[in-house]
């Protein structure tokens, strides 16, 4: 098993790619530390992972607390160590053009998308350079790479996950830690579905989307989980500061 007596903390974890990479990380042996704002959502995976013989605990978490993420991130380096983290947690926001985009919305987004990974890099680091060994793993967009109109202010927060994760990767490289991005394109979530919703007829809208990429479909969750545990086990050792696209083909276009 790929993560066999690691400790990963894994951000956003009650649904969508934070709740496959749980599951995909129990599978490999991992000890997970299940993080969310959903109580309910985060135990209910919690106890799916108990009831496949996984280990797994959940904390609350809003990862625009500082304290707060430094709390759970010391709290369960103390007692178990710290191996991999995972920044999943994350925010959209409705399609507008830039000047009809208000500051409060920009603001949000930003907490979320870009303090949030700041921060739970800012508490495992310590941990991590300390032992001389960890794993990183933030969850960036096409938004990451490519600027997508009427999405602005997430594009910015994506765009800003990128590259400070080629900074992390630069400067905690000597001390053995590694740190990654992924990239996905449009992924079958919770936060698609609420794209969706805005949109004239959902449905067409969804039809439309996957028809923009060469696979002909959307991702699914589990399929980004899959490359997060790649970058997240010994597989990726000599693997740092990349951007790993996820897109079903929709960058070549």
């Amino acid at each position: 098993m790929r993560l066999e007596d690691k400790t990963a903390v894994v951000t956003g974890a009650a649904s969508g790619i934070g709740r496959a990479t749980a599951e995909r990380f129990a599978r490999e042996g991992a000890r997970v530390i299940v993080t969310d704002v959903d109580d309910d959502g985060g135990e209910a995976v919690v106890d799916e992972i108990e009831s496949a013989g996984g280990e797994a605990g959940f904390r609350k978490l809003d990862v625009t607390d500082a304290e707060g993420f430094h709390a759970v991130v010391d709290d369960v380096a103390d007692e178990f160590g710290l191996d991999v983290i995972v920044n999943n947690a994350g925010t959209g926001h409705p399609s507008a053009a830039i000047e009809d985009t208000d500051e409060s919305m920009r603001d949000f987004v930003i907490d979320v998308n870009v303090k949030g990974v700041w921060n739970g890099c800012h508490a495992a680091l310590p941990h991590m350079k300390s032992k001389g060994h960890g794993a990183i793993v933030n969850v960036g967009s096409l938004a990451s790479l490519l600027g997508l109109p009427k999405q602005a202010a997430y594009s910015l927060s994506k765009g800003a996950v990128l590259n400070f994760t080629r900074a992390i990767a630069a400067e905690a490289g000597p001390y053995g830690v590694r740190a990654n991005t992924v990239c996905p394109g449009f992924t079958d979530t919770s936060l698609l579905d609420q794209y969706l919703a805005m949109q004239e007829d959902p449905e067409a809208a969804r039809e439309a989307l996957a028809a923009e990429y060469p696979l002909k479909r959307l991702g699914e969750p589990e399929e980004i989980a899959d490359s997060i545990l790649f970058l997240a086990s010994e597989e990726a050792s000599w693997i740092t500061g990349h951007g790993l696209v996820i897109d079903g083909g929709f960058s070549t276009c």
